[in-house]
Parts: C-alpha cells; structure tokens; sequence
C-alpha cells in the first residue's frame, strides 16, 4: 500500500513566509513534473516526520494528496536543519504510470552468518555499498533489494551483475558497464577487524 501524504497549495513564499510556516509546525515543499506546473506546498511536520523516518518512504512511490487530489510522486530532495536535524525543505516529482523512473534502492544483506567465509574462514563481511540507483517502472519499484550472502567465500566480493533483481527492474550503474562490488569477506587480524588500525 502506496504511503499518503497530506499536503495544502502554500500561497505565501520566500525565506521568511517559509520561517513562519516552520514556527507553526508545518514544513514548506514543493510538488514538480509529469509535464505539470510546480506546486508549493505545506505538510504537517509530525505527520511528515513519522513517514519519514521509513525506509520506505525514501525509495517507494508514495501518494501525494494535495487538497484532496491524489497523484503518484517520488522523494527527491529534502533539507534537514544542521543542528535541530529537523526537515526545512522537501521535494517531490511527479511520476508517470508509462516512463521509467531511476530511484536510489537500498540494499538488505541477508545470509551473511553462512557464508563460507565467514563460518568457515573467521572472516567479516564488509559492505561496500549500502544502495544502489535503480530503473524501472513505477509500479515495478521495490522497495529494497536483498542481497544473498551464503555462498561468498573469503577475499571475495558479491558484484551488482551477482544480485537477483525483481522483473523489470536493472542496475543503472551496469547499463554504463560498472559492475560495482558490492559486499566482500575480509579477514580479521587476531580477532579484530582488519581495517581497524593496530594499536
């Protein structure tokens, strides 16, 4: 089920209009795409905080309701307050049922506990990456990507041309012929870590 949020038109802009919106508990953003006009909007911050703190939220096609019309948008940018880490801004782009979108995926390691390496070789499992940009259509898009670890043995790596993709879903990264490692087993040094310096 696609993650809604509730949105209202924002008719005032600017720094200060924006300062106003945040002292009363909402946060300003902005709807843009799909061969529309942009749309600035407000949302209520603890509504917006609780999906945002989702994994989901990042990479899935949420449901956008702005006075009470719904469409289909992605995450694409947001900014957080250095100091408070509150959300100042947020970004979304419309989506087309019929265009394929690139969305960053996160990645979930499963199996690492039988892997030969590790079982076997007393190594560690290093991840070298955490995500990965993705193509596919909107209705296609996971919401994360697992990553089986069982059969990877010591000093070796699991590449982005290893990993099971749902149909109608690729690696853009592979599509530019980059197949990036994307989890290894490393030895440890006397039961430490081996990129941890000696002290």
């Amino acid at each position: 089920m696609a993650i809604e949020i509730n949105a209202v038109k924002r008719d005032a802009k600017g720094t200060g209009a924006s300062r106003r919106l945040r002292h009363a508990g909402t946060v300003p953003g902005v709807v843009y795409g799909g061969g529309k006009d942009a749309i600035a909007l407000e949302i209520n911050y603890k509504e917006l905080f609780l999906q945002f703190r989702n994994e989901t939220f990042h990479a899935s096609v949420l449901s956008l309701i702005v006075d009470g019309k719904k469409e289909n948008v992605l995450l694409r940018d947001f900014q957080m307050h250095p100091v408070r880490n509150t959300i100042q801004h947020i970004d979304f782009q419309r989506v087309s049922a019929t265009e394929k979108i690139h969305v960053k995926v996160p990645f979930h390691f499963i199996n690492a506990d039988v892997a030969p390496g590790v079982k076997l070789g007393g190594g560690i499992v290093a991840h070298i990456l955490t995500e990965a940009d993705v193509s596919c259509l909107a209705k296609d898009l996971p919401e994360f990507v697992e990553v089986d670890l069982s059969a990877l043995e010591m000093g070796h790596s699991i590449h982005l041309s290893q990993i099971k993709l749902p149909k109608g879903v690729s690696f853009v990264q592979l599509a530019h012929e980059n197949d990036a490692a994307v989890a290894s087993v490393a030895k440890t040094r006397g039961g430490v870590a081996a990129e941890t310096p000696a002290a």
